[in-house]
């Protein structure tokens, strides 16, 4: 199979190009209007596939340029979309007269929309136009198919994806994001067809897989997408659509609404002629973890009426997330090359693929995703169960004995305790009432409940110190919130080779923010040996080191209802 991509060595087509570099049978046909660039990037590419580079220009003579390479599949990556003028779809009716089966990245509703008008046509010649594979809509669609089983309505729906800083965003992405900052955007809202106004209208969200550490409470902007409109006719009864790009740092963020605010004030006519700018900017200033991520999340009813809240959250770690936009084209191709191709005609590319063949495509890579549910009856759940959803039940069963309790629970043990010496630590550790130091210390530990959470009261050799733990909301969502007096400890339940780890996430004082980079740290996690219960608690400062360490076991006495 030879394989055409256009923008074959830029920022998505490229990585397709190295995502199918590795399939025998394959040759790339690496193209754009610069050979050299395509002959350079092609050099680096490893693996089975062979490859080519070549010069292809989509303003040229396309049926010449086709005639001359005859590609089984042709790939259109370059883009902007949006921007592809008053004949936008040369390419496309290029592809049906050579009788190339054609595929685009394309994120641009309209085009996604418009694609469906050579339906006929590309039946009649036996080849196949799907436009808009990528994340959006293809992997948004696979998943609202999951999420909507065993749900008789499907009410609203948001969704978002939030890139790594040190992603590489495509000068042509941000171009795209430039054409409609601050215009007006169809979508459903309240059941009926309304409009936003894209990078202005924004929300708040955590994304965090069940028992994984999850990104930070993010800020997402409205985009155009396809999805605005392809859901509502794959679920009419969708009353609400929303989707958001979160990008960081924050601030940038910030700013780029703000610029989105004058156009939609039209105290500008566009964002676009800043478009080179926006793109210097986060290519030189970006900072933070190099992680990104996606979710969606429904809201809906069950055969009983019910309601029901699910969301579906990835998660995508280092260099493998900018990967995923590109992931759609290449499960469509490798269908294709196992003798399953799509169905000719012309229409977008969602519903092609399902959740099931992405697991395939993340394979062997650090992305990982899950589902939370929440019903009304859940929140009568145990804290740490609502937190943890499906990876509780990845916890060896001491832990969730000692978290599992309803009423309340006393438990005995011993431990071994260690204190700082630095003047500053030991300061901190009275303050906070840590225990002494100490080998083979008698421990007591009373949990109760509280209104929405727990109190946690540690005794040592008759010496106590009291916490209560909460459900975090806000910037503090799915997270645990522990409260020592004036001070607030918001941690990430972290599920790894069946140890339960917390994981410092964010911090206060007097409910003020207090900076990341001072928030305590060391390493806390819980497990279990010989089937009971053993804990491991250290707790640092960045200024005064090491406040307190302490470990051992305990064993449930009683339970209460």
């Amino acid at each position: 199979m030879k394989i055409l991509i256009l923008g074959g060595y830029g920022t998505f087509g490229g990585r397709l190009a190295q995502l199918l570099s590795d399939q025998a049978g394959v040759t790339l046909l690496i193209s754009g209007r610069s050979q050299n660039k395509a002959e350079a990037f092609r050099c680096k590419l490893t693996g089975a596939a062979g490859s080519q580079s070549l010069l292809f220009d989509r303003d040229g003579d396309l049926h010449a340029q086709l005639a001359g390479v005859r590609p089984d599949v042709l790939v259109d990556a370059s883009g902007p979309f949006q921007s592809y003028g008053a004949d936008p779809y040369r390419v496309v009716r290029a592809c049906i007269t050579a009788g190339v089966h054609y595929l685009d990245l394309a994120d641009a509703a309209d085009f996604v929309e418009g694609i469906a008008q050579f339906d006929q046509e590309a039946r009649a010649r036996g080849v196949y136009l799907l436009s808009g594979a990528s994340s959006f809509p293809v992997l948004t669609v696979a998943v609202m198919r999951r999420l909507a089983q065993g749900l008789d309505r499907v009410e609203r729906v948001c969704g978002g994806i939030a890139p790594s800083p040190y992603a590489g965003v495509g000068r042509n992405v941000i171009r795209a994001l430039a054409s409609y900052g601050g215009r007006a955007v169809a979508l459903r809202r309240n059941g009926t067809v309304g409009h936003g106004h894209a990078l202005t209208e924004t929300l708040r969200y955590t994304i965090a897989p069940p028992g994984l550490l999850p990104l930070r409470n993010l800020r997402f902007s409205l985009v155009e997408v396809p999805e605005l409109r392809i859901l509502p006719r794959l679920w009419p009864e969708l009353e609400s659509v929303w989707i958001g790009a979160g990008p960081v740092p924050e601030s940038l963020h910030r700013m780029l609404n703000g610029m989105a605010w004058l156009v939609r004030l039209r105290l500008l006519p566009s964002l676009l002629p800043f478009a080179a700018l926006f793109h210097w900017v986060i290519g030189v200033l970006r900072w933070g973890e190099h992680r990104g991520g996606m979710f969606i999340a429904v809201a809906g009813r069950d055969g009983a009426g019910r309601p029901v809240e699910r969301s579906w959250h990835l998660l995508a770690e280092g260099g493998d997330g900018p990967y995923i936009p590109a992931m759609a084209a290449q499960g469509l191709i490798l269908h294709h090359l196992a003798g399953r191709a799509p169905p000719t005609g012309a229409r977008t590319a969602a519903g092609e693929l399902e959740l099931e063949d992405y697991d395939t495509l993340f394979h062997g890579r650090d992305i990982h995703a899950g589902v939370r549910e929440f019903r009304a009856e859940d929140a009568s759940l145990p804290l740490y169960q609502r937190l943890l959803g499906p990876a509780w039940m990845q916890l060896p069963e001491a832990l969730r004995v000692m978290h599992g309790w309803s009423g309340s629970l006393k438990a005995h043990g011993r431990a071994q305790v260690e204190r700082g010496r630095n003047p500053l630590s030991r300061c901190a550790a009275a303050l906070f009432g840590f225990p002494r130091a100490g080998v083979d210390v008698p421990l007591t530990v009373s949990f109760s409940a509280i209104p929405g959470g727990e109190r946690w009261r540690r005794t040592f050799s008759g010496r106590s110190f009291v916490s209560e733990q909460r459900q975090g909301c806000g910037r503090c969502e799915q997270l645990l919130v522990e409260r020592f007096g004036p001070f607030v400890i918001a941690l990430a339940l972290v599920v790894r080779q069946a140890q339960l780890h917390l994981v410092v996430r964010r911090w206060s004082l007097f409910g003020l923010p207090l900076p990341g980079c001072l928030a305590p740290g060391g390493t806390v996690y819980e497990s279990a040996e010989g089937g009971r219960f053993h804990f491991h608690v250290e707790i640092r400062a960045p200024l005064a080191g090491l406040l307190v360490r302490y470990r051992g076991w305990l064993v449930p006495e009683t339970v209460r209802a």
